[in-house]
């Protein structure tokens, strides 16, 4: 029965980690549809967002499968109830991925805006904050939950710097107006993008020390 259980545990960890690499991809391919003015991948992000909301289901049935039959106690119950959140928190980054999508499908139908360099940072970040957060739930390491929740200040400094440039350059520019929110929309979709990653940041936390930093991970 204990063996069993634990493979029960096991079966969930794999079902994250393919949640967490489809989401991932999916980012990277918003990202890089938005930066490169590139339809096709635009909408392969779209096409793809229903494989990780079934999966999200599934992470669901399993864990309330597991907490039903198995009453499982510290923390292999933090686990399942962090896998839980994790999911949602995914989830989430896959439905920024597909507005930022849309946004990319939208801008490549119209001339094209000057470079920003901060948007392309804050696309970075994102990525980097949760390709972060996946390897600080494989390896269990709290400290690399930690960094990703410092990482959260750059992206929100980065998103009121966009906001700040846009507004301006559409004081200027008012052909540019529709193109400009649409790529400010863009830029918060990463910003939230950052924020979830950093929820699961304070999810591993919670799984490897039994401790809610919710709302506190970048004081930790």
């Amino acid at each position: 029965m204990e063996s069993r259980f634990h493979q029960e545990l096991e079966d969930l960890r794999m079902i994250i980690l393919h949640m967490a690499a489809l989401t991932e991809r999916a980012l990277e391919k918003a990202v890089q549809a938005l930066s490169e003015r590139n339809t096709e991948l635009a909408e392969s992000v779209i096409e793809g967002d229903k494989d990780i909301n079934a999966l999200e289901v599934d992470v669901d049935r399993q864990c309330l499968k597991l907490l039903a039959l198995e009453q499982p106690m510290a923390r292999d119950l933090r686990f399942i109830i962090g896998c839980m959140r994790i999911a949602v928190d995914l989830e989430r980054i896959a439905d920024q991925a597909v507005n930022i999508a849309e946004r990319a499908i939208f801008l490549c139908s119209r001339p094209p805006l000057p470079t920003n360099p901060a948007l392309d940072q804050l696309g970075e970040t994102a990525l980097d904050m949760l390709k972060s957060v996946i390897a600080a739930f494989v390896n269990e390491s709290e400290s690399q939950a930690i960094d990703v929740c410092q990482m959260d200040d750059t992206a929100d400094e980065l998103n009121v710097k966009i906001l700040k440039q846009f507004l301006d350059y559409m004081i200027t520019e008012t052909p540019a107006v529709e193109r400009s929110v649409q790529t400010i929309i863009a830029a918060r979709c990463l910003e939230r993008a950052a924020d979830q990653a950093t929820n699961i940041a304070e999810t591993v936390i919670f799984i490897i020390k039994g401790v809610n930093i919710k709302h506190h991970c970048q004081r930790t």
